[in-house]
């Protein structure tokens, strides 16, 4: 079935269930993209089961083998003064963040080379992502604060690892001076990635995915790259492709029996929320009508096809997809 191929191609390659969820929303852009489709060939797309999907995409389905390298350098000064997350946040409302780093440093971690600085949303999986040349202090509190300026919730707690570029002075003062509300500043237990697998997760499916493992070395790629990340990137990735949360996990013998909720975007999530505004929910509505999954995909391809003109690629370290 062409038509869902197609689409499954757009949203990168989505699992069954998400891909189930996300069919509403692209379906009816893509006539604009391809043919025009029957109205009886569009019911029969959205009444596929999850199962029937993944069934039809087998023969299509790849695998990802590739792994990273972790460029993450404990910060020891200011242990004492960040405690680890030990209590439970109120994730039942958005604004409390986990934050991660991502090395686009090839195959080497020596030199200076650009990073990727994710913001995740336990609440509601919203994902703003910004690039920085190296990992200064300076820089990664620019970026932070170009984040806390695009979300559309304020930021109530800031959960990290144990990395220099967050554990830091510069970082606690910007959380904890001249604010009205207090923000809990926490990080996570030394080589435990679990305490952050929300944000984690992301470095695959927002940062891997879209750039791959090459080198970007060149400090023009920058702003090409928050070009992208602000714009395009998170208007697809927010507002287009569904999250599963997961709900409880238990342990039955030898193996784990994981629950998850329905998928459902970011922005869905957002407009769930008691917690938000009505005015910051009808400026949302009005971005996400302006919107067309296909036309940001377009977009996307295009600006990523100017970014690597700057970068050597290592044709090994690609992500195949």
């Amino acid at each position: 079935m062409a038509p869902l191929v197609d689409i499954w191609l757009a949203t990168d390659q989505m699992c069954n269930r998400r891909l189930k969820a996300a069919m509403p929303n692209w379906l009816p852009f893509y006539d604009d993209f391809k043919l025009p489709l029957k109205d009886e060939l569009k019911e029969q797309l959205l009444s596929l089961s999850a199962a029937t999907i993944d069934r039809l995409l087998k023969p299509k389905k790849i695998k990802y083998k590739r792994h990273g390298l972790s460029g993450t350098k404990p910060g020891y000064l200011l242990k004492n003064q960040i405690p680890i997350k030990t209590d439970h946040w109120d994730v039942t409302q958005p604004g409390f963040m986990e934050a991660d780093t991502v090395a686009h440093c090839g195959n080497s971690i020596a030199g200076s080379y650009a990073w990727s600085i994710t913001l995740t949303d336990i609440c509601s999986c919203w994902t703003e992502i910004r690039a920085t040349w190296n990992k200064g202090a300076e820089g990664v509190i620019k970026q932070i604060k170009d984040i806390e300026a695009s979300l559309p919730f304020a930021i109530l707690g800031f959960d990290c690892d144990n990395g220099s570029e967050f554990l830091n002075w510069h970082l606690i003062r910007y959380f904890t001076e001249n604010r009205s509300y207090p923000v809990q500043f926490t990080r996570s237990r030394p080589y435990r990635k679990n305490d952050n697998a929300h944000v984690e997760q992301k470095n695959w499916t927002h940062v891997r995915h879209l750039f791959g493992y090459d080198r970007f070395d060149d400090p023009l790629l920058i702003n090409l790259m928050n070009d992208l990340y602000k714009n395009e990137w998170s208007l697809y990735q927010n507002h287009f492709v569904p999250v599963m949360k997961l709900i409880n996990k238990i342990k039955v013998n030898s193996k784990y029996k994981r629950k998850y909720d329905q998928p459902k975007t970011p922005y869905q999530r957002v407009l769930e929320s008691s917690e938000i505004t009505e005015e910051t929910k009808t400026n949302l509505k009005k971005i996400h009508a302006t919107l067309n999954p296909f036309i940001l995909k377009l977009k996307i391809e295009e600006k990523l096809r100017e970014i690597f003109k700057h970068v050597k690629v290592n044709e090994n370290a690609r992500t195949k997809i």
